[in-house]
């Protein structure tokens, strides 16, 4: 396999591995969707019951470092194959998201807090 040189070519790598496998009859938005949630819950279970301290230690064992690894990796392949099957600009649609949350939480008023904008 070449090595991509863009997002834009890791996309196109997901697009033709998935086509070469038939698989858009299985990849409708909500099982894209649940893809997401249930790869989410696989990366979160490495974390459960873990303190901050340890759960920042899990990155340190290469071992355990590449299951993380590998979890983040399923819940990205979901989203960028829902957008792919449903024309979701990812670039567009998170440079329009950072612009909402910039205005829900100005830096005077968020720095250093995880308040919710609803109550800053």
């Amino acid at each position: 396999m070449k090595e991509p040189e863009s997002f834009a070519d890791v996309c196109e790598l997901v697009k033709a591995f998935c086509e070469a496998r038939d698989w858009d009859q299985f990849h409708g938005p909500k099982d894209l969707a649940i893809g997401v949630i249930t790869e989410a819950a696989e990366l979160l279970e490495h974390f459960r019951f873990q303190s901050d301290e340890q759960s920042v230690e899990l990155l340190n064992d290469p071992q355990t470092r590449e299951e993380i690894e590998d979890e983040i990796a399923d819940v990205l392949f979901f989203l960028v194959r829902f957008s792919q099957r449903f024309q979701v600009d990812l670039p567009k649609i998170l440079l329009r998201k950072l612009g909402k949350s910039e205005r829900k939480y100005p830096v005077e008023k968020s720095k250093g807090r995880s308040t919710k904008y609803t109550k800053l």
